[in-house]
């Protein structure tokens, strides 16, 4: 009898065990070349003329974080950033502007070029920083871990297909992979405490989500 009993208790030993095993791997994996527990508080830009951001130093802070270019559809959007920077950046809202020369070669500037564009184009009084990419095997760190923390942009369906089918119809494709950045323009909203909180869609201006940064920013 007890020589049973002994026998049960192993088996259940071993079905549980089995069971906690299944479930560990159905937890979502953190993205290679990330440490566990990150926030966007743990990294480091590249600047213009090799100057260098630490991420820390945005603590506290309401940051939209955006892929730009400067021959693009889309480059206009510009303006409407420098208006939530003039409008707010006193409240603690940080624009971080990322070129990139992936979609289209739409950015092909040196990183000085790309700023003497902007300032001159829109008057924009934030900095850019050092050109990156953002999609494929070279993807910045900090762009991987915006597209693990949102995979998907906060947008209708019809809306993104609907710029895939134009870029299609010029011979351009932007995402080839799952959590892929769509095209330039897309926007990472990132709380005070470094949660990502939307990922914006290209077509999403800065004055349509002008209301979620201010519900970040709280009272003035």
């Amino acid at each position: 009898m007890k020589r049973t009993v002994h026998l049960c208790a192993a088996m259940l030993a071993l079905l549980l065990a089995a069971a906690g095993g299944a479930g560990a791997a159905d937890e979502p994996s953190t993205p290679k070349g990330i440490p566990a527990m990150t926030t966007i508080h743990d990294f480091t830009a590249k600047g213009r003329n090799g100057t260098s951001l630490d991420f820390s130093s945005l603590k506290g802070k309401v940051l939209l974080v955006v892929n730009t270019a400067t021959g693009c559809g889309f480059t206009p959007q510009y303006e409407g950033l420098e208006k939530l920077h003039a409008k707010y950046h006193a409240r603690g809202l940080e624009i971080l502007d990322f070129p990139c020369d992936q979609f289209g070669h739409q950015a092909p500037g040196s990183d000085d070029e790309i700023h003497a564009f902007c300032a001159l184009k829109y008057n924009t009084t934030f900095d850019q920083l050092a050109k990156i990419e953002v999609n494929g095997p070279g993807t910045d760190p900090i762009y991987v871990f915006l597209k693990a923390a949102r995979p998907k942009d906060d947008a209708p369906e019809a809306d993104i297909a609907g710029l895939r089918a134009l870029l299609a119809k010029h011979g351009l494709q932007g995402a080839s992979a799952p959590g892929d950045i769509e095209w330039n323009f897309t926007k990472f909203l990132v709380d005070r405490d470094g949660n990502v909180v939307k990922r914006f869609h290209p077509t999403a201006t800065p004055e349509t989500i002008e209301g979620e940064i201010e519900a970040l920013l709280g009272k003035p």
